[in-house]
């Protein structure tokens, strides 16, 4: 996988002209484009084909979190807009992933697609160890211990992955073997601020533990040149 295969970044925009020009500008120097509630709550899903008609490949990262029919029923739908990956929340529960992944897959074969690469939420990147015990009431583990059991639930019920923190990479990885794919937020280069996120590490550090994938929104958008920033991680990736 060339290193900038591994860039999904965050079109963590309002509207669809903003989504559409970085889409252009930056389709070649990035593998995905991660579409979240914000756009996709305020266009729909025409977003998804615009950023398949700019040559695009799309993360829809709507964290699904419902009873486990109506989960279901959005995978198919999901499927049908030939994303490259979506994601549930682990905490849905197995019954729901399960479902989720199965309809996914069913939804796949019926239109000769491959499957997208479905995804289970952990644990997420903006919650502390503190702010688990105390506002979650998990007290009896840790972020690192929560985030491996919820991975190997997800991959008993047909999940292809995980998002989670980079700092979870390593124990994942032994757990769920070198297949299972991991999908890192909390990616902050070396010269761009932290902003809300706790949890979090550069983009060269969450490869060598061995992510698949970054997620990567602020450093890039924000960017005088986006093009640029992008660039600035893809020489990081390749050192």
């Amino acid at each position: 996988m060339q290193a900038k295969d591994r860039i999904i970044l965050a079109l963590d925009v309002d509207t669809a002209e903003e989504a559409l020009q970085l889409v252009g500008k930056l389709s070649a120097h990035v593998g995905v484009f991660k579409i979240g509630m914000q756009l996709y709550d305020g266009i729909g899903p025409e977003i998804i084909k615009r950023v398949h008609d700019l040559g695009g490949r799309v993360f829809l990262d709507l964290k699904l979190h419902d009873i486990p029919n109506t989960v279901a029923a959005a995978s198919r739908l999901i499927t049908r807009f030939n994303t490259f990956m979506f994601n549930v929340h682990a905490a849905g529960g197995r019954e729901m992933m399960s479902q989720a992944a199965q309809a996914a897959r069913e939804q796949a074969d019926r239109q000769s697609t491959a499957p997208p690469l479905l995804l289970a939420v952990t644990v997420l990147t903006s919650i502390s160890q503190q702010e688990l015990a105390e506002d979650m009431l998990v007290t009896s583990l840790s972020v690192e211990e929560l985030v491996v059991k919820w991975a190997l639930m997800a991959q008993q019920s047909g999940i292809g992955g995980v998002v989670c923190s980079p700092q979870e990479i390593i124990p994942i990885r032994k757990a769920c073997g070198p297949d299972f794919k991991i999908v890192t937020p909390g990616i902050r280069p070396l010269w761009s601020a932290a902003n809300d996120q706790k949890r979090i590490t550069t983009p060269r550090q969450a490869l060598d533990q061995g992510a698949d994938f970054m997620v990567i929104g602020r450093p890039i958008v924000q960017a005088d040149d986006p093009v640029a920033a992008a660039r600035r991680i893809i020489d990081e990736l390749e050192a």
